[in-house]
């Protein structure tokens, strides 16, 4: 018989404990992170990593940094989104970071000017058929329908041919490569309208970011396909039996990842004002490192978009304080992979933790 140690009001320490949301420490890790580099900074470099030090600043806090640490974790964190809810039912996606790179030069070639300082545009691809200096609801309605096609492609090969997710989408992330290389013959794409740069203009990316999480934290929470998405992740049979359409979830889930990571690539090619093949390399890891730092798990069924949100903003933390620091970048890309793999480590840990409570 299992003895239980009663607390406050009558409830187990246990009980309690089981309560916390399971984002709780994913945002503990988040102020350790913070707090860790606060205290090198202030014992070794005499300054601090979150507040201001400057005299002639009224600001508490270093509002520049905090700025740029969201700005650098937005793009990606709009993928991750996406991946997420993949994740949660189950599957894997490989291929949002190419996605990422071929919508981006396929819908900055519909978002170009038709001159440049009073001369016609030298890397317009469209101009000779007339189509510069379109609407901007061209440009973004393009990127959604590659990141739809693609999606659709994914979901179908994962759905109905039962190719696993993981073969699947690598084979995606090859063939987006090639069509992002071979869209413009490997020149990058430039000079867009003021009105598509101004979605990535100042802090656009950050709105934008944090709308869909909350939309999206949203329907996982209260609505069916939410409801769906932890069925299917927890167990795809009884999901089926319980009269889900699961092959169609699936496809309808790898659809909004598609169409998440063609919004990034809108974003990341606003931004930026131009648009090149290479693009999002490496983006569709560091999206699933950040929903399972946030407390997704890989076997499917558990997880959520806030959890996500914290664990790009871990991620956001991680390089800041790492150029704070003054470390050189290739530090930055070591630390990244033992986060990839220390975040798989910790999902197999709390996947025996929780098998030995059960």
């Amino acid at each position: 018989m299992t003895q239980t140690t009663h607390g406050v009001g009558g409830l187990s320490y246990d009980a309690k404990k089981r309560t916390w949301p399971a984002e709780f420490n994913v945002f503990l890790a988040l102020i350790i992170l913070v707090g860790a580099f606060e205290l090198i900074g202030r014992v070794f470099l005499g300054d601090s990593f979150l507040f201001n030090t400057r005299a002639n600043v009224d600001t508490i806090f270093n509002e520049a940094r905090l700025q740029i640490i969201i700005l650098q974790v937005s793009i990606v964190g709009i993928i991750a989104i996406g991946v997420t809810q993949v994740i949660i039912s189950g599957g894997i996606d490989l291929s949002s970071g190419s996605i990422v790179g071929a919508t981006a030069m396929i819908a900055m070639s519909f978002a170009q000017v038709a001159t440049v300082n009073g001369n016609p545009n030298p890397k317009a691809m469209f101009i000779e058929q007339g189509w510069t200096d379109l609407p901007v609801i061209v440009p973004v309605l393009v990127a959604i329908g590659c990141g739809l096609l693609a999606g659709l492609i994914n979901g179908t090969l994962v759905a109905y041919t039962r190719i696993p997710p993981f073969i699947a989408t690598l084979g995606m992330m090859v063939t987006a490569r090639g069509v992002a290389k071979w869209w413009s013959k490997g020149q990058p794409i430039s000079f867009p309208t003021e009105s598509f740069a101004a979605i990535g203009k100042g802090l656009m990316p950050v709105i934008i970011f944090i709308s869909l999480a909350i939309l999206f934290q949203l329907i996982l929470s209260y609505t069916r396909y939410g409801k769906h998405c932890y069925a299917i992740g927890s167990n795809e049979d009884a999901a089926r039996m319980s009269g889900i359409n699961v092959k169609g979830h699936k496809v309808l889930v790898f659809v909004i990842a598609g169409v998440l990571a063609s919004l990034a690539a809108v974003v990341l090619s606003s931004k930026n004002l131009t648009a090149q093949a290479g693009m999002g390399v490496m983006y569709e890891l560091d999206a699933i490192a950040m929903a399972v730092i946030g407390g997704v798990s890989l076997s499917g069924g558990r997880g959520s978009i806030v959890g996500t949100v914290i664990g790009a903003l871990i991620f956001g933390v991680i390089i800041s304080g790492f150029t704070f620091l003054r470390l050189d970048a290739y530090y930055q890309e070591m630390v990244k992979g033992v986060i990839i793999i220390g975040a798989v480590v910790l999902d197999q840990w709390r996947q025996r933790l929780r098998a030995m409570r059960a």
